[in-house]
């Protein structure tokens, strides 16, 4: 029998306070998304005044990162690298911007966190202020 770890609601709602209120702070706005280990969406929310593409970015932020098991930056630097198209996965879902970052528990990624609306480096730091705060609800 397999059994294992993965995000839910409840880590959703944690990772999405935990950024929205990060947003709030800088006094911006954006969107932010949550998966499951297979990357299919748990939560998201796109703040007033965001723009509509971020709540899709932010969605496919995290199906990248919890499918590869990697930040969703690291396939765009990767196919940069390479000169090969990030699309060659076969799935129009996968993306190479900063912004998504894996979960990790007990050696395994069980899902991830994706922020779009900022700079993909400023996404990235807010996607792991959320994984941080999922992590200490885990202990």
């Amino acid at each position: 029998m397999n059994s294992y770890f993965q995000l839910g609601d409840d880590e959703a709602r944690i990772a999405i306070d935990r950024c929205i209120a990060e947003l709030k702070t800088r006094k911006k706005t954006g969107s932010v998304a949550v998966a499951d280990s297979h990357g299919e969406l748990v939560g998201l929310l796109r703040m007033n005044g965001a723009g509509f593409a971020t709540a899709t970015i932010a969605t496919n932020k995290v199906f990248t990162s919890s499918r590869l098991r990697q930040p969703s930056g690291d396939l765009g630097k990767a196919a940069a690298e390479g000169g090969w198209d990030v699309h060659y996965h076969g799935d129009s879902r996968y993306l190479g911007w900063e912004g998504g970052a894996p979960v990790f528990f007990q050696g395994a990624c069980i899902g991830s966190v994706g922020v779009s609306g900022l700079t993909g480096e400023e996404d990235f730091e807010i996607a792991q202020i959320g994984v941080a705060a999922i992590l200490a609800s885990l202990d």
